[in-house]
C-alpha cells in the first residue's frame, strides 16, 4: 500500500484529471513512502509463502524504483505479471501484462498479447480494455482505429475523471 500511495500525488493533476503512469511526474512521488514500502516488501520476502499481494507489491516496487518510464525494468514487470497470473489468473492481470509487454517489446507485441487473452468477455464492461487497445493502436500510428477504441472506452467510463482521461486520449488520435 505504501508503494501505491507514494504515487498518489501524481496520479491526478491539479484539475482532477487522471494521469497514466507513463505521464506521471515521478519527482512528485513520495520518496519516504517508497522507502517504507520497499523495506516492507523486503521483510515480507523472507517468508516461505508467496501470495498475489507479494507479487503486486513487487510490481509496484519495480515502478517505484525506476527514475523514469524509460529506465523501468519492463521485462521484470512482465515476469512478475506471469507470476501473478499463476497465483490469480484473470483477464485484468493478463491485460496489465500485455501493456507491460507493449512497453518492453513494442505496441504490436502488446496487441498480440491482448489478442490471446482468454475470457475477454469478462472485460466487456471494463473501460480500460478498449482504452488499452486504443493506446496501442495510437502508438502504431493508427489514429482512426485508436479513436474507435477510445470512443468505446468512453461509453464505459465509470466517473468524470475517467471520462476526461479517455476524452483526452481520444483527442490525441487526431493530433
Amino acid at each position: 500500500m505504501c508503494l501505491n500511495a507514494a504515487r498518489l500525488p501524481s496520479r491526478i493533476d491539479g484539475g482532477g484529471n487522471l494521469k497514466a503512469i507513463l505521464h506521471q511526474d515521478r519527482k512528485r512521488w513520495d520518496q519516504a513512502l517508497i522507502s517504507e514500502g520497499l523495506e516492507l516488501l523486503a521483510a515480507s520476502a523472507c517468508g516461505e509463502e508467496l501470495t498475489a499481494y507479494h507479487v503486486e507489491a513487487a510490481i509496484a516496487g519495480v515502478h517505484a524504483s525506476a527514475a523514469s518510464v524509460e529506465t523501468t525494468a519492463w521485462g521484470q514487470i512482465v515476469s512478475l505479471y506471469d507470476a501473478l497470473f499463476m497465483l490469480r489468473p484473470s483477464p485484468v492481470v493478463a491485460l496489465n501484462r500485455a501493456m507491460a509487454i507493449a512497453q518492453h517489446e513494442g505496441p504490436a507485441r502488446g496487441l498480440e498479447a491482448i489478442g490471446v487473452i482468454k475470457d475477454l468477455e469478462q472485460l466487456s464492461l471494463y473501460p480500460f480494455y478498449p482504452a488499452a487497445l486504443g493506446e496501442l493502436e495510437l502508438r502504431l500510428g493508427r489514429g482512426a482505429a485508436a479513436a474507435e477504441h477510445f470512443r468505446a472506452a468512453l461509453r464505459l467510463a465509470r466517473n468524470a475523471s475517467e471520462r476526461r482521461f479517455l476524452a483526452e486520449r481520444m483527442a490525441a488520435c487526431s493530433r
